[in-house]
Protein backbone atom coordinates (compact mmCIF):
# COMPACT_ATOMS: atom_id res chain seq x y z
CA UNK A 1 0.00 0.00 0.00
CA UNK A 2 1.12 2.99 -1.03
CA UNK A 3 0.21 6.77 0.10
CA UNK A 4 -0.22 9.22 -2.78
CA UNK A 5 -0.05 13.25 -2.24
CA UNK A 6 -1.05 15.86 -4.69
CA UNK A 7 2.22 17.05 -6.43
CA UNK A 8 1.80 20.55 -5.80
CA UNK A 9 1.01 20.12 -1.66
CA UNK A 10 3.02 22.09 0.30
CA UNK A 11 3.56 21.03 3.79
CA UNK A 12 1.98 24.18 5.17
CA UNK A 13 -1.33 23.11 3.74
CA UNK A 14 -0.74 19.28 4.56
CA UNK A 15 -4.08 17.53 5.99
CA UNK A 16 -4.06 14.86 8.10
CA UNK A 17 -5.05 12.44 5.01
CA UNK A 18 -4.06 10.88 2.16
CA UNK A 19 -5.14 12.21 -1.16
CA UNK A 20 -5.04 9.44 -1.96
CA UNK A 21 -4.24 5.56 -1.19
CA UNK A 22 -2.64 3.06 -3.87
CA UNK A 23 -2.75 -0.78 -3.41
CA UNK A 24 -2.70 -3.72 -6.25
CA UNK A 25 -3.55 -1.55 -9.59
CA UNK A 26 -6.39 0.77 -7.68
CA UNK A 27 -6.02 3.77 -6.16
CA UNK A 28 -8.83 5.24 -3.86
CA UNK A 29 -8.98 8.97 -4.14
CA UNK A 30 -10.15 11.15 -1.13
CA UNK A 31 -12.72 14.16 -1.71
CA UNK A 32 -11.26 16.35 -3.94
CA UNK A 33 -12.46 20.16 -4.53
CA UNK A 34 -11.75 23.46 -5.52
CA UNK A 35 -8.70 23.98 -3.59
CA UNK A 36 -5.03 25.44 -4.36
CA UNK A 37 -3.50 22.76 -2.74
CA UNK A 38 -0.36 24.63 -2.38
CA UNK A 39 -1.73 26.88 -0.12
CA UNK A 40 -4.76 24.83 0.97
CA UNK A 41 -7.05 27.99 -0.17
CA UNK A 42 -10.67 27.02 -1.05
CA UNK A 43 -11.10 28.76 -4.43
CA UNK A 44 -14.73 29.89 -4.30
CA UNK A 45 -16.18 30.20 -8.00
CA UNK A 46 -18.81 29.54 -10.23
CA UNK A 47 -19.82 25.67 -10.19
CA UNK A 48 -18.24 25.26 -14.04
CA UNK A 49 -14.83 26.90 -12.76
CA UNK A 50 -14.95 24.49 -9.60
CA UNK A 51 -15.91 21.61 -11.50
CA UNK A 52 -12.79 21.92 -13.62
CA UNK A 53 -10.35 22.78 -10.60
CA UNK A 54 -11.86 19.81 -8.68
CA UNK A 55 -11.20 17.40 -11.91
CA UNK A 56 -7.80 18.88 -12.44
CA UNK A 57 -6.89 17.99 -8.82
CA UNK A 58 -7.89 14.43 -9.19
CA UNK A 59 -5.67 14.37 -12.68
CA UNK A 60 -2.78 16.06 -10.96
CA UNK A 61 -3.23 12.65 -8.38
CA UNK A 62 -4.08 10.35 -10.93
CA UNK A 63 -1.44 11.30 -12.57
CA UNK A 64 1.09 9.58 -9.87
CA UNK A 65 0.55 6.59 -10.76
CA UNK A 66 0.46 7.06 -14.82
CA UNK A 67 -3.42 6.93 -14.32
CA UNK A 68 -5.99 9.06 -15.87
CA UNK A 69 -9.40 9.49 -16.55
CA UNK A 70 -10.14 6.43 -18.44
CA UNK A 71 -8.66 4.43 -15.26
CA UNK A 72 -11.89 5.91 -12.94
CA UNK A 73 -14.73 3.16 -12.18
CA UNK A 74 -16.77 4.82 -9.77
CA UNK A 75 -17.00 8.67 -8.70
CA UNK A 76 -19.13 9.82 -5.95
CA UNK A 77 -20.25 13.66 -6.04
CA UNK A 78 -21.34 15.98 -3.35
CA UNK A 79 -22.80 19.16 -5.01
CA UNK A 80 -23.84 22.19 -2.47
CA UNK A 81 -26.95 22.63 -4.34
CA UNK A 82 -28.40 19.86 -7.12
CA UNK A 83 -30.38 23.30 -8.69
CA UNK A 84 -26.20 23.15 -10.20
CA UNK A 85 -26.70 19.46 -11.11
CA UNK A 86 -26.79 20.55 -15.25
CA UNK A 87 -24.39 22.69 -14.88
CA UNK A 88 -21.94 20.66 -13.13
CA UNK A 89 -22.61 17.89 -15.55
CA UNK A 90 -21.76 20.03 -18.53
CA UNK A 91 -18.15 20.22 -17.35
CA UNK A 92 -18.09 16.71 -15.49
CA UNK A 93 -18.96 14.88 -19.25
CA UNK A 94 -16.31 16.46 -20.77
CA UNK A 95 -13.61 14.44 -19.10
CA UNK A 96 -15.14 11.02 -19.81
CA UNK A 97 -15.27 10.99 -23.89
CA UNK A 98 -15.87 7.68 -23.88
CA UNK A 99 -16.71 4.84 -21.08
CA UNK A 100 -18.14 6.86 -18.30
CA UNK A 101 -17.46 5.45 -14.46
CA UNK A 102 -20.65 4.49 -11.93
CA UNK A 103 -21.41 7.71 -9.98
CA UNK A 104 -23.29 8.56 -7.32
CA UNK A 105 -24.31 12.07 -7.10
CA UNK A 106 -25.62 13.63 -3.91
CA UNK A 107 -26.56 17.13 -2.12
CA UNK A 108 -23.96 17.89 1.00
CA UNK A 109 -23.29 20.40 3.17
CA UNK A 110 -19.35 21.30 1.92
CA UNK A 111 -16.23 22.77 3.74
CA UNK A 112 -15.46 26.72 3.10
CA UNK A 113 -18.73 27.05 1.19
CA UNK A 114 -17.22 25.57 -2.49
CA UNK A 115 -19.89 23.73 -4.51
CA UNK A 116 -18.72 20.43 -5.13
CA UNK A 117 -16.69 17.72 -3.56
CA UNK A 118 -15.16 14.34 -5.76
CA UNK A 119 -13.65 11.03 -4.42
CA UNK A 120 -13.13 8.17 -6.71
CA UNK A 121 -11.72 4.53 -7.41
CA UNK A 122 -9.73 4.27 -10.40
CA UNK A 123 -7.78 0.90 -11.42
CA UNK A 124 -4.74 0.56 -13.42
Amino acid sequence: MKCIKHPLRSPESDPPLSDAIFDDQWMYVSGQGSVDVSTGTFMLDSIQEETKRTMENIRMILSQEEMGFEHIVKCNVHLADMSEFEAFNAVYRTYFPNIKPARTTVQSVLMQGIKVEIDCVAKK
